[in-house]
């Protein structure tokens, strides 16, 4: 019988894709994934920022000068230096290490910049590259110990935290302090360099049409590697309120100060690391070797370079924040570097939401746990209470992040065998 069977109507597998991916990458879609990852045990940032809302209220409760814009331009300039020190070490702790000598490291470059401009005369910006490549060769040094002879980096940086404390007495003398000339161009932009209104507001749109068009590029590469990507429909909101927040924090700034360049220096440098972190080889190199080493190994991952990476880079983010840190104070003294130097930038990064385990963390971990820290500080000197409660306050604080962290691991480990 010759009879002739129906066309079979082709099927469009990436028509099909489409349509179902863009339940996933639409507005509704990135809700529900939220959702999703908050109920598997990936909370994300979301403590954090529950519980910067928590101490902003509370402290602005008991004194109403707290959120008064005068007080959060100096929150946002006090938190930079020590910022950057906690950006490094996210870095470091996202590949299941870390480093204890970060104190000591922009205590000595606090004192290798006094002495090199007061003493030797040499220019600010030669004083300055030297300190930041003495920074990266700490940091080198530090990798070729932990690749070569295994040497636990704990052990490794609490070396470096004696020795370079010592190497900084050393170089401060007898006298043991430097004054920075007021007229530094240093001291200038740690202390007095604010942004115009005017400049400030073209940075916000500049930050919010930045986020689209990144969002933007990696979806199209993505779509064309035939993945699923963002849709415009979660770019544009993504955009809007960026533009929305950024503008409102602006305004409110500039009703005193306004922004200081050094916090946008802050602000820029966690921005080119997020980039690193999520869009680069050597960010996904960092994020499998903290989720496991051997893995990482076996798929052709150089292990031992993104050791020797993240620690030049911790050294380096630590010398560059331990200037700014002598220019804010336009000195530098024994104590710089010291007392709680090293362990806010460590709880910071920690409270930030990067995982002590290795593999989970961000950029912006930095940013959020400086904050955190900078505003236990800033509302008890407000409230006329001593370090000793700042000290305590903030332990808790620490305590309990590290606990979320903990029972957030458990949690996903859990749902991953279920």
């Amino acid at each position: 019988m010759n009879s002739k069977t129906a066309p079979t109507p082709q099927i469009r597998p990436l028509d099909l894709q489409d349509e179902r991916l863009q339940d996933r990458t639409g507005l509704k879609g990135q809700l529900k994934a939220f959702v999703d990852r908050t109920r598997s045990g990936d909370l994300g940032v979301l403590p954090v920022v529950a519980g910067l809302i928590v101490i902003w209220a509370v402290l602005q409760s008991l004194n109403p000068i707290f959120l008064s814009s005068a007080n959060l331009v100096n929150l946002a300039m006090e938190s930079s230096a020590v910022g950057i020190i906690a950006l490094g070490i996210v870095g470091v702790l996202l590949v299941a290490q870390i480093d204890l000598s970060v104190g000591s490291v922009s205590g000595l470059s606090a004192a290798v910049v006094a002495v090199t401009v007061v003493n030797l005369g040499w220019p600010v910006w030669l004083s300055v590259l030297a300190t930041v490549a003495l920074g990266a060769v700490i940091g080198w040094v530090y990798g070729q110990i932990f690749n070569r002879f295994g040497v636990p980096s704990f052990v490794i940086t609490l070396a470096g935290l004696l020795g370079f404390l010592g190497l900084q007495l050393y170089v401060l003398g007898a006298k043991g302090s430097i004054n920075l000339p007021f007229d530094s161009a240093l001291v200038y932009f740690a202390q007095l360099a604010f942004v115009p209104p005017w400049l400030s507001y073209i940075l916000v749109l500049a930050a919010a049409g930045g986020l689209f068009a990144t969002d933007y590029l990696h979806a199209r590469a993505r779509r064309t590697a035939g993945l699923s990507s963002m849709s415009l429909q979660s770019m544009i909101p993504r955009s809007v309120l960026l533009l929305l927040v950024l503008g409102l924090v602006v305004w409110y700034l500039n009703q005193t100060r306004g922004v200081g360049w050094m916090f946008v220096f802050f602000i820029a440098l966690i921005l080119a690391m997020n980039y690193l972190l999520k869009r680069t080889k050597w960010g996904r190199s960092v994020y499998a070797v903290g989720g496991n080493a051997e893995a990482a190994r076996r798929a052709g991952i150089n292990v031992k370079a993104v050791y020797t990476s993240v620690f030049v880079t911790c050294s380096t983010l630590a010398a560059v924040g331990g200037l700014l840190a002598a220019a804010r104070l336009a000195a530098a003294n024994q104590g710089s570097g010291g007392g709680d130097v090293n362990l806010n930038a460590i709880a910071a990064a920690v409270i930030g939401g990067t995982s002590l385990f290795g593999g989970r963390g961000s950029a912006f971990s930095a940013l959020l746990g400086i904050v955190v820290i900078q505003s236990i500080s800033s509302g008890l000197t407000l409230l006329n209470l001593d370090s000793s409660f700042r000290f305590m306050v903030t332990g808790v604080v620490l305590l309990l992040a590290v606990m979320l962290d903990s029972v957030s691991r458990r949690s996903r480990t859990s749902h991953g065998r279920a």
